[in-house]
């Protein structure tokens, strides 16, 4: 089974979802044959490399919306993820663009630390107050991960893999994803955002089921014969 997930590192839901999604997926007896990718989106790709400022400045003063609602937004966000056992801080957190940060995840995938990288990058923009789109820092993550600090320098610096994530928010769009985290199973079901870690488990079944019914319907039948003899 393969699993595409688009999310954008600078999306509070997008980390909830992943912890959910996890959750899930720890429990799905199919586990090990389940394929997960991730896929790059932009919430906002407006947003500065850096910007002066804290993300209620940002939200309130360059997107038009209630200091108090931002405030409000925060504080449901952040006992959301205090469930899922993230620690959000959002006084601390850096507004930046989260491109570049996208870009070093395609090339983690390379070196099969595409997750690693996913995780430590949300942990790093949320919880850790740290800048996504700053070239050091992303370097930084790469050497945590076991990546090459010049090549992954080199990688970001030429912009190397910018087109990739352009082609996966082009594929979002054809696809009609509009917000994130917004997860694809086998190209068959979609579940737009971060729902119950039982939304998940629900759907994994079902999509496992239906894609493998012979299985699935024989999986649990003790009255058989098999190479090694028949069942008593």
């Amino acid at each position: 089974m393969k699993i595409e997930i688009w999310s954008d590192i600078a999306c509070p839901w997008c980390y909830i979802g992943k912890r959910r999604f996890e959750s899930a997926l720890a429990e799905f007896p199919q586990r090990d044959q389940v394929e997960v990718s991730w896929k790059s989106f932009q919430l906002d790709p407006s947003i500065p490399e850096h910007y002066e400022g804290t993300e209620l400045d940002y939200l309130s003063q360059r997107k038009g919306m209630p200091a108090e609602s931002v405030a409000q937004m925060f504080q449901h966000v952040t006992t959301q993820a205090a469930a899922e056992g993230l620690r959000y801080d959002f006084d601390a957190l850096r507004v930046a663009n989260s491109h570049l940060g996208h870009e070093l995840i395609h090339f983690a995938a390379l070196h099969d630390q595409q997750d690693a990288a996913k995780e430590r990058l949300l942990k790093l923009h949320f919880e850790e107050g740290g800048d996504i789109g700053d070239l050091d820092t992303l370097v930084s993550v790469a050497v945590e991960l076991g990546l090459d600090s010049e090549r992954t320098r080199e990688v970001l610096r030429e912009r190397e893999f910018e087109g990739e994530v352009d082609e996966d928010i082009a594929e979002a769009r054809s696809l009609g994803i509009q917000g994130v985290p917004f997860f694809v199973i086998d190209r068959k079901y979609g579940i737009s955002g971060a729902q119950a870690t039982e939304v998940f488990s629900q759907t994994l079944k079902e999509a496992w089921a239906e894609s493998r019914p012979l299985l699935m319907n024989g999986e649990n039948s003790a009255a058989a014969c098999g190479p090694d003899g028949c069942a008593i």
